[in-house]
C-alpha cells in the first residue's frame, strides 16, 4: 500500500480518535474508496475494515457510561461506516446491538421503541447475509417485544404497520434461521456470534442514562 494511502488512513483514525462522528468523516472514508484498481480496492477495504473494528471497539468501550443518546448516534456512524467498507458482519452486529439497547430504554423513552418494519429489516438482512445465528436470536427478542405490543395484546383490528403479518414472516424467518444452524457447526454457529458478543455494551459496566 502507498505511503499516501498510509497517511489517509492514519487521518482517519486520527478523525475517530477526535469523535467526529459526522458525514464529512464518512464522506472522506468513502473517498478512499474512488477509483481505485481491483488490487488496492481489496488492499484498502481489509486495511479500512481492520481500523474501523478496531477503533469502534474502543469507541466502544469509552462510552459505557454515555447517555442512550449518544451511544445510538455512535452505533448509527459506525453502520454507516461498515456498510461503506462492505463489513456486513460488522454492521449487522452494531445494528442488532442498536435494536437491543433501543428496545430495552423503550419503556421509559417511548420514542425509542423499535418497529415490527424495523425488526423485519434486520432478521430479513440477517438471514440473506448468512448471519442465521444472530438471525434466531433477533427473531426471539422480535417476537417477544412485538408479542407484548398493546394492540395485538387487546386484538383490536387492524393492527397498525400489519403487525400479525410482520409477526408471521419474522416467525417463518426463525424457523429458516433455526434450521439453518441445526445444521451447522457448534464452532460455526460461535463465528457466527463471536463478532456481535465484541461489539455489546452490556460486557462494560455502563450507567442507565437516557
Amino acid at each position: 500500500m502507498s505511503h499516501s494511502v498510509d497517511e489517509q488512513l492514519s487521518f482517519l483514525r486520527s478523525l475517530i480518535q477526535a469523535r467526529s462522528f459526522c458525514d464529512s468523516t464518512l464522506r472522506f472514508l468513502e473517498s478512499l474508496l474512488v477509483s481505485k484498481d481491483v488490487k488496492s480496492l481489496i488492499e484498502v477495504r481489509s486495511s479500512l475494515t481492520h481500523l474501523l473494528r478496531s477503533e469502534s471497539l474502543s469507541v466502544i468501550r469509552s462510552i459505557a457510561a454515555k447517555t442512550v443518546h449518544d451511544k445510538l448516534l455512535v452505533l448509527d456512524f459506525f453502520v454507516r461506516a461498515f456498510s461503506l467498507v462492505g463489513d456486513q458482519q460488522s454492521c449487522l452486529a452494531l445494528r442488532y446491538e442498536a435494536l437491543v439497547m433501543r428496545e430495552h430504554k423503550s419503556a421509559s423513552c417511548q420514542w425509542l421503541q423499535v418497529s415490527p418494519a424495523e425488526w423485519l429489516s434486520f432478521v430479513e438482512n440477517a438471514v440473506h447475509n448468512g448471519f442465521h445465528a444472530v438471525a434466531e436470536k433477533a427473531c426471539e427478542i422480535a417476537l417477544s417485544c412485538l408479542g407484548n405490543n398493546d394492540d395485538l395484546k387487546h386484538g383490536r383490528d387492524p393492527v397498525p404497520e400489519n403487525l400479525k403479518a410482520v409477526i408471521s414472516e419474522i416467525t417463518r424467518l426463525r424457523n429458516c434461521a433455526m434450521a439453518s444452524v441445526a445444521s451447522r457447526s457448534v464452532e460455526a454457529d460461535s463465528a457466527d456470534c463471536k463478532l456481535l458478543f465484541k461489539f455489546c455494551f452490556r460486557r462494560y459496566p455502563h450507567s442507565d442514562n437516557n
